[in-house]
């Protein structure tokens, strides 16, 4: 008897073991790609993702995240996950506003009113509409992330309502939604690198940068730049991205495991977010960062412009008028 059992126990055992390794020989790895480094919300919330599918297909998919830059700029790794060679990267949706026009409306200034109105709006059909229409491009839009609301910060004086703005030297994202809408306020907009920005507010090449909370306490502009003026211009959301490529190969089965983990995978990125600000805030504010409330209806007011310029379809034009309904 005893004999019996360790026999049958070995058979198991040898079962066990050759189902493991026809496992690892069919795993899949997902390769994800992100400039944010390691403890960054989005970084984590992908790693998050992977765990999720990881545990849902038994470890027959794995998702492997690549942060910090290590495979290029944001350009870079949406140009390989539309070849193919990378299956998912996580970047601003500026990014993808020549690509996918449509990208541009959660970009405008002013189109949010408070960060309940954006989740609310990327929470709907109109968030999933524009995910959708990334697909003519070649990417499949998974979710939508926050990364916080941008606002002003300056060198030498703290901008309180959109005259304050006039002649000032402002870096911005190289975007030409940007550009336009610090013309739009009177200010001459200068498009850099996120890493030339610290050196350009030191040697006064700029008078003010733009940015949310994290990016102004992690990358030390508050040290050269000490006045933080709320306009909370930009809510510009990031986009999750897989490649279309790489989807049209994938079950059913495993395209829904995927879509459904991304989702998931949104509150826990928003709860680290609002960590990452609450803790970035307290950090400038101690450092002798003065937090100033400006009168953000002289800014509104100039935005006309800018939406008249780029607001330039009746699909788009009906997404803002949607959006602003949003209650």
């Amino acid at each position: 008897m005893l004999c019996f059992t360790l026999k049958r126990a070995t058979v198991a055992a040898l079962t066990a073991a050759c189902l493991s390794a026809g496992a690892s020989l069919h795993a899949e790895t997902l390769r994800s790609a992100d400039i944010h480094p390691d403890d960054y919300p989005t970084v984590q919330a992908v790693r998050h993702m992977g765990e999720l599918i990881k545990q849902r297909t038994n470890g027959r998919i794995d998702v492997k995240v690549y942060a910090g830059g290590t495979l290029g700029r944001e350009e870079d790794s949406i140009e390989q996950v539309k070849m193919g060679a990378l299956a998912m990267t996580r970047v601003s949706s500026a990014a993808m506003h020549n690509i996918c026009e449509t990208t541009r409306v959660p970009s405008l200034p002013f189109l949010f009113r408070s960060k309940e109105h954006l989740h609310k709006v990327l929470d709907s059909d109109i968030g999933e509409q524009i995910l959708k229409s990334c697909e003519n491009a070649g990417f499949v839009g998974l979710a939508w992330y926050d990364s916080g609301a941008r606002s002003m910060y300056t060198r030498n004086k703290p901008v309180k309502t959109k005259d304050d703005v006039k002649g000032m030297k402002i870096r911005v994202q190289q975007s030409d939604l940007s550009v336009a809408m610090v013309e739009a306020l009177g200010g001459n907009a200068t498009p850099m690198s996120m890493g030339e920005v610290y050196t350009a507010l030191k040697t006064g090449l700029v008078d003010a940068a733009e940015n949310n909370y994290p990016s102004y306490e992690s990358a030390h502009h508050y040290e050269v730049a000490k006045y933080y003026s709320l306009t909370e211009h930009t809510m510009t959301p990031e986009i999750l991205l897989f490649s279309k490529r790489q989807w049209d190969k994938l079950s059913d089965e495993d395209r829904k495991i995927i879509r459904d983990t991304a989702r998931e995978s949104v509150p826990y990125m928003r709860k680290l977010w609002s960590e990452r600000e609450n803790t970035s805030r307290a950090i400038v504010v101690k450092a002798g960062s003065e937090i100033i409330e400006p009168d953000k209806a002289s800014f509104q007011a100039a935005m006309k412009p800018v939406y008249d310029r780029f607001v330039t379809t009746p699909e788009m034009k009906d997404l803002v008028t949607r959006i602003q309904a949003v209650k």
